[in-house]
């Protein structure tokens, strides 16, 4: 494989924005808008660039390119979510309520608005253009924002989520948005969709009633789809569950797609992950064991696909690899088993 991620530049805004055009909506992190998607690479870039090792309010944006160095995708890390205000999410939960009388239970379901999650880091923004997705890059693209983490550890915190897009139908409107959000202030799910997209969605907590939504009181197509993903982010919900992470009844306030989470440090990739000592580059292309390899630190982290075999005193890496990651014998690399 001849696909490598590393951290993006203030060069790839015409690449990310073609990205971010071929979306179809519904992507809060990558917005297509041109200022918007500069604002997020100058956060990328100033994040690259901090000289503290602690958690602060950074974004890392990433790009995957291919041989010809042309962007095929893109993936984000957020070092701590709820930062310049409250993370808001909802929470499903429920009570049982009996009555003696009539000898009658009654479990009724309903949404709460909390901010358990601020504090966390999170990945999103992941987004692979479709004509590759059938070569294995997801989890390449996916995988390698762990190894980041792991490879910088004290910039991250202790748990990680992700927030996955919820049900959107085929005329663009959201099931969940106009059952609830839509509700309460005068906008369309496509016009809030854009401007959740570029300003976030802080409006809608700011709108929302705080007290609990019984969940029965609002229509059937909208808790039908309360914490169930968009048909095209099924495989990425795999790949989170495949890591660890779970959804626990949160969900975005705006679509009422999943937000899922894991103890950071129990991500599958970061758990299984180890560091070695490069001591040849020269490794066959078919021996060794298929590897997700990571190198550099911060602007200059690299991570791709290679072949990895023990040696006396480290590992050797195959020589393709080795050029796309820019090392050599001596470096230190961070690799785990591919899938």
């Amino acid at each position: 494989m001849s696909h490598v991620l590393r951290p993006a530049r203030p060069g790839d805004l015409d690449a990310l924005y073609r990205l971010a055009l071929s979306t179809g909506g519904g992507f809060t992190n990558l917005p297509p808008d041109r200022d918007a998607l500069a604002a997020r690479l100058d956060r990328s870039a100033k994040a690259l660039a901090r000289a503290g090792t602690g958690i602060d309010d950074d974004r890392f944006v990433f790009m995957l390119t291919d041989a010809d160095g042309q962007v095929v995708g893109t993936a984000q890390i957020f070092s701590r979510v709820g930062s310049d205000h409250p993370f808001f999410s909802y929470r499903l939960g429920a009570i049982t309520q009996h009555s003696a009388e009539f000898g009658f239970s009654f479990r009724a379901e309903f949404l709460s608005l909390t901010t358990d999650l601020d504090g966390s880091s999170e990945v999103g923004g992941l987004y692979l253009e479709p004509g590759v997705r059938a070569a294995g890059l997801g989890g390449l693209l996916a995988r390698s924002r762990y190894l980041f983490i792991r490879r910088h550890r004290a910039r991250f915190a202790d748990r990680t989520l992700a927030e996955l897009r919820g049900v959107i139908d085929e005329n663009r409107s959201s099931p969940f948005y106009d059952g609830l959000a839509g509700r309460f202030f005068g906008m369309s799910f496509c016009e809030a969709d854009e401007f959740n997209a570029i300003h976030g969605n802080q409006f809608i907590a700011d709108l929302m009633p705080k007290h609990p939504i019984y969940t029965a009181l609002l229509p059937e197509s909208a808790v039908a789809v309360i914490g169930a993903p968009h048909s095209a982010g099924r495989p990425a919900m795999r790949m989170l569950e495949a890591e660890g992470f779970r959804y626990e009844g949160y969900l975005d306030i705006f679509d009422g797609g999943p937000t899922m989470t894991v103890a950071t440090d129990h991500i599958a990739t970061i758990a299984a992950a180890v560091e070695a000592r490069i001591i040849a580059t020269d490794l066959d292309a078919t021996a060794g064991e298929p590897s997700l390899i990571a190198a550099g630190r911060l602007e200059g982290f690299r991570a791709t696909c290679g072949r990895i075999a023990a040696r006396e005193g480290g590992v050797a890496i195959d020589a393709a690899a080795a050029a796309l990651l820019d090392v050599a014998r001596g470096d230190e690399i961070t690799h785990v088993a591919g899938r």
